[in-house]
């Protein structure tokens, strides 16, 4: 009686009985799971409730020490001191190997020969994530990322660097053979670096370069990549040695091309071959040349179509106001065309008179276009004359969203239904919906799905449940 009373006091007050934790039943379900499956949960968990594990049961007292460690420094403690103190444990008791090292934002002062020890650790053995940056001191002075951090370069399959200087010395002796994941953030690196870096690269599949330092031109040369993210700086100090284009020379399985800040660069961008593209965008007058194939816009405007692309899906517009011809023209390049978003600057008028005509049908309009948003939509005249032009001639729309950066009431919403004439609309299943998003003019272009692959369209922030959408498209 005793002993039952004594453990049934430790378990209300949350300490182990050397059994695990028990169900409602009375059986301890989680320890009775494989230990590979429990290694594998420990991996999954924040680095302090990893290392907590050890004591909840002699079971699994020696799971962290053989599980591949995660390493989220910023989670150990808000004081940087404790932070400092609990890595060097960690290292120090983890025999190895990583799966994860997360170090970012690190104040180097005069802790250069520590984090070279850090990542000089056995613990780091075989590790397969790292993101690391350093806290930036002076914008135009960036530390060097220690050598031995690209130690790891055999067996990575993320990368995340930022807010560094690339060391160009070292690229060529670099092959990360398992590579699938790299991003670059305001990194200085050397555009022959770069260069050299993507060609060992040989199983990469996402590419994020955005605000980097050394580039001009970008020449994509890429067996597997699929989603490429990218943007110039928009450091003032830099614009004179800013990226300026991108060319896609040979990428047979890129679905993806996302220029995510079009007003900071690059200027032009040519795609040469690029036969699986589906998702295109941001697009804005910020871009002078659009090359793709032998189809040639500048500043979103049309000089020559004489190239339709049927692959593409998703297209995004960051229109000069509701530019109706403008699109019109992207409508007649991309004839599949399923998902349409416009960004709307709404400080311009522009009078949307175009008609459709039905003699010279637009495909897309005809048997496609399923899904049109327009960002920043006001309810003036000319909002509604170019929204006007999907809701009577879209055939087979099924959903258009009216995306405004302030509340609207019913009364305001009755109004509009009455301006749209969506008695009269072309599908008879097309749902038509009012929403408050963001006031900022960045929702779209701060893309966070560079790299979810598995999102047919990465623009589609509804279907997306991670805080970065939730605050920026609050349905």
């Amino acid at each position: 009686m005793e002993a039952a009373a004594a453990a049934a006091k430790k378990r209300r007050f949350g300490r182990s009985t050397g059994k695990g934790s028990l169900g409602s039943d009375g059986l301890d379900h989680i320890s009775c799971l494989p230990e590979a499956i429990l290694g594998e949960i420990i991996s999954l968990l924040p680095t302090k409730d990893a290392a907590r594990t050890q004591a909840v049961s002699r079971r699994w007292r020696p799971l962290w020490r053989s599980t591949p460690l995660n390493l989220d420094v910023d989670s150990l403690s808000t004081q940087e001191r404790k932070r400092t103190m609990f890595v060097s444990r960690i290292l120090a008791s983890h025999p190895g190997p990583a799966r994860r090292l997360s170090l970012p934002f690190f104040r180097l002062r005069d802790r250069y020969a520590k984090l070279d020890g850090w990542l000089r650790s056995p613990a780091l053995a075989d590790l397969q994530e790292l993101d690391f940056s350093y806290d930036i001191e002076d914008e135009e002075a960036l530390y060097p990322l220690p050598p031995s951090a690209l130690r790891f370069a055999p067996t990575l399959r993320v990368v995340e660097l930022r807010t560094c200087h690339f060391p160009n010395g070292m690229a060529p002796a670099l092959h990360f053979p398992r590579l699938a994941r790299l991003t670059l953030y305001r990194v200085t690196i050397s555009e022959d670096t770069l260069h050299g870096l993507l060609s060992r690269c040989s199983a990469l599949e996402s590419l994020l370069l955005v605000g980097n330092f050394g580039i001009r031109r970008l020449r994509i040369n890429s067996p597997f990549l699929r989603s490429l993210g990218f943007s110039a700086s928009s450091w003032e100090g830099y614009r004179d040695a800013n990226f300026q284009e991108v060319v896609i020379e040979d990428a047979p399985c890129l679905e993806r091309l996302m220029p995510l800040y079009p007003n900071h660069g690059p200027a032009t961008i040519r795609v040469i071959a690029a036969p699986k593209l589906e998702v295109l965008g941001v697009l804005s007058d910020g871009i002078s040349q659009l090359h793709l194939g032998t189809t040639f816009f500048q500043k979103m405007i049309a000089v020559n179509l004489t190239t339709s692309i049927r692959t593409v899906k998703v297209l995004v517009l960051d229109s000069n106001g509701p530019n109706l011809d403008v699109v019109v023209d992207f409508l007649k390049c991309f004839p599949c065309l399923e998902r349409l978003y416009v960004v709307s600057r709404p400080h311009k008028v522009i009078k949307n008179i175009r008609s459709y005509d039905p003699l010279h049908p637009i495909e897309c309009m005809e048997l496609h276009l399923r899904k049109v948003v327009i960002r920043y939509y006001e309810g003036k005249r000319p909002d509604v004359d170019f929204a006007k032009f999907f809701v009577l001639n879209a055939k087979v729309l099924r959903e258009m969203d009216f995306c405004s950066p302030s509340n609207r009431n019913l009364k305001w919403q009755d109004n509009q239904h009455r301006r749209l004439s969506l008695e009269n609309k072309a599908s008879q299943v097309a749902q038509f919906t009012f929403k408050t998003t963001s006031r900022t003019r960045n929702e779209l272009t701060r893309n966070r799905h560079t790299h979810e692959l598995s999102m047919s369209d990465p623009f589609d922030f509804s279907s997306c449940l991670c805080s970065s959408c939730r605050f920026f498209f609050q349905l």
